[in-house]
């Protein structure tokens, strides 16, 4: 089957159909076998055909705006690491480190307590038990299928996390889902540690801001004791997709959420995902700090 010519073609074909057609004209005395119509529609194919072999095959399709149209990036390993967010990032006293990939909250491990479930709901037990093991080995999103990479700040007793990385686009979007749908499902439920410790877990939406191709939020305290002292840790946590590609940053610790900490992380780490999966290098100094 042939392809209709671009835009520009069928302009370049219109303007040599109408120089046949005047043309046509000079040199019929009106009795010829064949019409001025005629002979110009003719005249207009063959230009058509002409100036289609003049466009080469491979020259990129163009937007209504007249630009070339951007076909989905693919993430790769130097451009994974190169969308994480830098200190330069994020606001306050945030400081890189170099093991958040050895990040580990204890008060995070235990067993979901099904008994003790005050939402009550189907299945309730498997989905808590996915977020308690999700936020301790750093995979909310699953396991990723392709490149990934990932980064910690510290400030005072608060950490700062954040994971780019390559995905199924199926198993994302259910995991998206997952995620939106926690605050339903495990509302507010009762975790028991090795030692038969119970920890009490609520679960609420938070805001995301409007980025990406889509995005989930969610706030989460997990109330217990360390050194048979009472003691809450709070955690923010949003990701965002771009196109199979996503990104998720949490922050918190035992000082309090860090909700802006997360919305800034959230908009400067898409925005550099997304300058990455163009082919480009995102920028040293942050845009997005407003």
């Amino acid at each position: 089957m042939s392809r209709r010519p671009s835009h520009p073609v069928r302009l370049l074909a219109s303007a040599l159909a109408a120089g046949a057609l005047l043309t046509t004209a000079a040199c019929s005395d009106g009795t010829g076998s064949q019409s001025a119509s005629d002979t110009a529609a003719e005249q207009a194919g063959v230009a058509e055909r002409n100036a289609a072999k003049q466009t080469p095959s491979g020259s990129p399709t163009t937007s209504p705006t007249g630009s070339p149209s951007a076909s989905p990036g693919t993430l790769t390993e130097a451009g994974a690491k190169a969308a994480l967010l830098t200190e330069a990032d994020l606001e306050d006293d945030w400081n890189q480190v170099q093991d958040a990939d050895k990040w580990r909250d204890r008060l995070l491990v235990g067993e979901v307590d099904v008994a003790a479930f005050l939402t009550a709901k189907t299945d309730a037990d498997a989905d808590c038990q996915q977020l308690l093991d999700g936020l301790y080995r750093d995979n909310l999103l699953g396991e990723p299928s392709g490149p990934s990479a990932l980064t910690g700040f510290e400030q005072g007793d608060s950490r700062l996390l954040e994971q780019v990385a390559g995905y199924d686009r199926a198993g994302l979007d259910d995991r998206m889902k997952w995620l939106d749908s926690l605050p339903q499902t495990c509302d507010e439920f009762t975790a028991t540690d090795s030692d038969g410790n119970k920890r009490t877990v609520q679960v609420t939406e938070a805001s995301v801001p409007d980025i990406g191709d889509a995005r989930e939020g969610v706030h989460v305290t997990v109330q217990g004791s360390a050194d048979a002292t009472p003691v809450t840790l709070t955690l923010d946590i949003a990701a965002v997709r771009v196109g199979t590609s996503a990104l998720t940053v949490t922050a918190g610790g035992l000082d309090g959420g860090q909700a802006s900490s997360v919305e800034r992380g959230v908009r400067q780490g898409t925005e550099r995902l997304q300058t990455v999966l163009d082919g480009g290098t995102p920028s040293p100094q942050p845009t997005n700090l407003d």
